[in-house]
């Protein structure tokens, strides 16, 4: 059975999103980053074992697919790019009901449209053949696929920032105890933590 992985960069009071302009994040996704090695290395590692990317209509029309696409044919040496060219490689399913397959830009290859059911559909998902799935958001999809339960891991990169308001990933779901599997601190400021619902 196929793991659904959720990784989100947060602040340290558990914000997603800052209300206003505030650079808080160590590397906002442009051609600069404050990530250290070690960290970029771990980044790549997830990526190994995933063969599918859910999206977000939002996130896919949001320009996520050509934004990484062009991230991998401008770096195609360097070793932190290399998920950049797994995002390509990997399959893409954006779960929606307002979005439809004839709606595709046709740079958005190995990208399909499924139904907005998101228990029917990641349910369906999971019971298939191949790598675990990842999903990076936005704030509302993650929050919304936590409330139905169906996130098997969360990989929270926090950044050393409080925002002391903003978007939250954690407002629908209601209480839900979570086992640490796993925290790593790095030279650069973040820190990871890794969790799986309990129970």
């Amino acid at each position: 059975m196929k793991k659904l992985v959720l990784q989100m960069q947060t602040s340290v009071d558990g914000f997603v999103g800052a209300n206003e302009e505030h650079s808080w994040q160590l590397w906002e996704w442009g051609d600069e980053s404050a990530w250290d090695g070690a960290l970029k290395q771990d980044f790549n590692a997830v990526f190994a074992g995933v063969d599918t990317i859910l999206l977000s209509r939002k996130m896919a029309q949001e320009g996520y697919l050509t934004h990484w696409g062009n991230a991998a044919r401008k770096f195609p040496r360097d070793p932190f790019y290399a998920f950049a060219q797994r995002i390509v490689d990997a399959r893409k399913v954006v779960l929606s009901n307002k979005l439809k397959q004839s709606d595709w830009k046709p740079a958005w290859e190995r990208t399909s449209v499924a139904s907005g059911d998101l228990p029917r559909e990641v349910d369906a998902l999971k019971a298939g053949e191949g790598g675990d799935m990842a999903v990076f958001g936005g704030a509302g999809f993650a929050s919304a696929l936590i409330a139905a339960g169906l996130v098997d891991e969360f990989q929270l990169f926090v950044n050393p920032a409080v925002l002391g308001a903003g978007r939250r990933l954690f407002d629908q779901g209601g209480f839900t105890n979570l086992r640490l599997l796993g925290s790593k601190a790095y030279a650069c400021g973040m820190v990871v933590n890794r969790y799986a619902p309990a129970g």
